[in-house]
């Protein structure tokens, strides 16, 4: 009897174990082809804005940060089938999203831009683009503005998998230009030597497409989380980390 009962408290304790550390991670999914917010570095390790802000967060919610790399069109699925917890990739907080998730605070708001070469004579007016090719991410809302606004009027939208997979085709002039993040388009391509030939002609702003700034997405219901979350958020903004991480990865203000 006492034997059982010895195996009884042995099997709760460690299924109590296990529960707690389950509770201890924060499983993170990420898509890492958009620097400078996420990509991989030469070793293969996740680095960017978003990684590092994530890895603070976690930091000071005192939980064990776990990245799970997927592709950013499928992300919403994956956390509806609860492969991760949460997705930290640069996902703007839109109405048609919010009808799928719940966000978090906002993390930043940055614009979207037109990138093209710097001899191109287009620009975000819709009638320099009637006729010519503009590459986009798959998943993304420079997509969901491009197809809303520009190929009704003719413009030829192309999506890619992810941002990287844009830019060979845009220096072999298979893309007459794309619509990107502005400072992914900034400092993921024109800081580069292929991108020396290439510019930004202009920025767009539409609330309605491109929503409220970036967030965190959670499946709906998970309070747990999506307070833990705000509340580390809340603390890296009054203690300092936040800002020092901006400064490291940009020249300007992402936050309002």
């Amino acid at each position: 009897m006492k034997k059982s009962l010895s195996i009884a408290l042995l099997l709760s304790l460690t299924a109590f174990t296990h529960l707690a550390e389950a509770q201890q991670t924060l499983r993170l999914g990420v898509d890492p082809t958009f620097p400078p917010f996420e990509s991989k570095a030469a070793d293969g390790s996740l680095q960017g804005f978003d990684i590092d802000l994530g890895n603070a967060i976690c930091a000071q919610a005192k939980v064990k940060c776990q990245w799970v790399e997927m592709g950013f069109d499928s992300s919403i699925p994956a956390l509806q089938a609860k492969k991760f917890d949460a997705i930290l990739s640069a996902m703007s907080m839109t109405d048609k999203r919010r009808q799928q998730v719940a966000f978090t605070d906002m993390l930043y708001n940055t614009p979207s831009a037109l990138l093209a070469p710097a001899a191109s004579k287009l620009t975000t007016d819709v009638a320099t683009l009637r006729g010519k090719t503009i590459g986009v991410a798959q998943g993304t809302i420079q997509e969901t503005y491009a197809k809303t606004k520009w190929a009704p009027e003719g413009v030829n939208v192309v999506s890619y998998p992810n941002q990287m997979e844009v830019y060979p085709d845009l220096i072999a002039g298979r893309l007459d230009g794309s619509l990107s993040n502005a400072v992914s388009a900034e400092q993921g391509f024109l800081t580069k030597p292929e991108g020396k030939d290439y510019v930004i002609k202009g920025t767009l702003t539409d609330k309605k497409i491109f929503g409220d700034g970036v967030g965190i997405a959670l499946r709906k219901g998970d309070e747990a989380n999506l307070k833990m979350i705000n509340a580390a958020l809340a603390e890296i903004h009054k203690n300092g980390t936040y800002d020092q991480l901006t400064k490291k990865y940009f020249k300007f203000k992402v936050y309002p």
